[in-house]
């Protein structure tokens, strides 16, 4: 758990700070043999689905990760060896349990040399419903960090491996972060969120988070306790009479806040760092009053013998109850899959051929064969697969062909996949020619006069402001410039008229800069569908506006999102100021 306060988000929320206490056993109840120790059976029918967690497999992780931080200098703080020795030691053991693991860079927001986070994701259950449960895997710098948040991070490793080992039928996808940089201010957290696009943060129904869930003279706590998100979390403590309470001291003060900024339901288990335990907590859970729930908190001492495998296992199990409760599904799902093709149109003149990539997902149940068809061609107009069948995860190349006396125009086929369901995708052929092509623009309001609409994104940043001017007229879009790390984009989604030889976006784009030389600290880049497509930096800075084009004859006959992104460091202040885009074809 983060010890400093959090810094102010960006759009100007303070950090609550209040003093509270998350919670544990008495000390005496941390030599109790793994034999004696709780488990998911002591719950009777309410975790009966829902596997029971060894803890003794969780200390094993906790002992591993205490020898990591010896040989590093006796901590795991997200800049040094340590960190990355802990973030290769989870990733190996998630990878060979079959997971998709990445580790993400924290390229903006985190201290100088920070480790990345880890992310791995259950490739089962449907994408679209996403409930994630993480822990920040750093420490700080005076003690190997093993309660915090070791604790947390060997938790949820050993429920992710069960997961694995027992392969359930999925109702919805899981996924795992342990977080880089919490330590100094939440950092690796609120980088992985402010990366997601918005389409991804609402496919995350809750997130979960752990830290320090061993506290020796501990309690039982959880954050937003009354909330939806938190009822399986409370109804598997409350199952075994533990009476938790609102986790009040960690509030604001770990990875569950980056996720809260964003509007994801949170919650999450906590068993107590600085904060003292009450007489009536004490009499309601053991343990010393008026002393730290964890009296190593941030300290050398924090070690494997800073553990109390009581609440540790009682953790662990309702983790697994929780995670079991939201995704696993109760019935094996049908078996279904999904098609969709990329690109999803093309334009070919007479006597020339297209290719395209459909691609195939497993949506629910197993895997099965998909049979690949075309319908809507018009005469002259073949489609072909390779191969024509494919097991369901895997993708084809379709090559649409056209032959010389097909007549100009645009043309809706349908790329179809035949199992045991049907499914098809979209895919639009403009045949060009005589007549194929409407010269026309097709960005609205690209000089920002008349208002925002139809631009999306921080749409703040489009306006008259002091300190900049427009190209022409008196409005435009100042992007960054805070002298601090952000990210400003603004972006709108237009359709690009078939059958046009040429097609250029072109925009004035001013760059001042505080910063020197031609190191690249700050950068602004045109993104096509998501990807980059032009990049400039604080390097090229000017005075003035500079007329910047693109060529997008590729995308001719198909609707694209066209953004402007700028990334600022949290150094010295650049500015990107956009004006007068059009997108001409002819």
């Amino acid at each position: 758990m983060v010890l400093r306060p959090r810094r102010l988000s960006l759009a100007g929320l303070a950090l609550a700070t209040a003093a509270a206490g998350l919670t544990l056993l008495p000390a005496s109840a941390e030599a109790a043999p793994a034999e004696h120790l709780p488990t998911a059976a002591h719950a009777p029918a309410l975790a009966a689905a829902a596997p029971d967690i060894d803890v003794t497999r969780v200390q094993a992780h906790l002992t591993e990760l205490n020898a990591i931080a010896t040989r590093n200098g006796g901590n795991r703080r997200s800049t040094g060896q340590g960190y990355r020795d802990s973030v290769a030691y989870v990733k190996g053991k998630l990878q060979a349990a079959g997971y998709t693991v990445t580790e993400q860079a924290c390229t903006s927001g985190c201290t100088s040399g920070a480790g990345p986070n880890l992310i791995a994701e259950w490739p089962r259950g449907d994408a679209s419903k996403v409930y994630m449960f993480g822990s920040h895997l750093d420490g700080v710098s005076a003690g190997p960090g093993i309660n915090d948040n070791g604790s947390g991070s060997a938790t949820l490793l050993e429920v992710a491996l069960k997961l694995a080992q027992t392969d359930p039928s999925m109702a919805a996808r899981v996924r795992f972060g342990w977080w880089t940089d919490e330590e100094q201010g939440l950092n690796g957290s609120d980088f992985y969120v402010r990366s997601l696009t918005s389409a991804q943060r609402s496919a995350i129904k809750a997130y979960y988070n752990f830290d320090m869930v061993a506290s020796p003279n501990g309690g039982y706590f959880i954050n937003h306790i009354t909330s939806a998100a938190a009822a399986p979390m409370k109804a598997y403590w409350d199952s075994l009479n533990l009476q938790p309470e609102e986790n009040t001291e960690g509030a604001g003060r770990s990875d569950d806040y980056s996720f809260e900024n964003y509007g994801i339901p949170t919650s999450g288990y906590a068993m107590g760092a600085s904060a003292r335990k009450t007489s009536a907590q004490a009499a309601k859970w053991g343990g010393t009053a008026g002393a730290a729930y964890d009296g190593c908190y941030h300290s050398a001492c924090d070690t494997t013998a800073n553990i109390n495998a009581t609440g540790l296992n009682r953790s662990a199990d309702g983790v697994a109850y929780t995670l079991w409760k939201q995704a696993v599904s109760d019935t094996a799902p049908a078996n279904d899959f999904s098609v969709s093709v990329n690109p999803a149109g093309g334009s070919a003149d007479p006597g020339t051929s297209l290719t395209a990539t459909v691609s195939t997902a497993t949506t629910s149940g197993s895997a099965q064969t998909v049979n690949l068809s075309a319908s809507g061609a018009p005469a002259g107009v073949t489609v072909s697969f390779s191969p024509a069948s494919v097991t369901s995860g895997a993708s084809s190349t379709a090559t649409v062909s056209v032959g010389s006396s097909v007549a100009p125009g645009t043309y809706a086929l349908t790329f179809t996949g035949t199992g045991t369901a049907t499914h098809g995708a979209s895919y639009t052929l403009t045949v060009k020619g005589a007549g194929g092509c409407t010269p026309s623009q097709v960005i609205t309001n690209g000089g920002f006069e008349s208002g925002t609409s139809p631009w999306t994104g921080d749409t703040g940043a489009i306006g008259t402001f002091s300190g900049q001017s427009a190209h022409s007229g008196s409005r435009y879009a100042w992007l960054a410039g805070y002298g601090y790390a952000a990210t400003d984009s603004i972006g709108q989604t237009v359709t690009v008229p078939a059958g046009c030889s040429k097609a250029t976006l072109r925009y004035w784009l001013h760059i001042d800069t505080a910063e020197s030389g031609t190191t690249v600290y700050d950068t602004f880049q045109v993104k096509v569908n998501g990807t980059a497509k032009q990049t400039y930096s604080n390097a090229d800075a000017a005075t003035g506006y500079t007329e910047r084009a693109l060529d997008l004859g590729q995308y001719a006959g198909q609707q694209v999102t066209l953004t402007f992104t700028a990334t600022e460091d949290s150094g010295l202040q650049t500015s990107f100021v956009v004006d007068d885009a059009t997108l001409t074809t002819g």
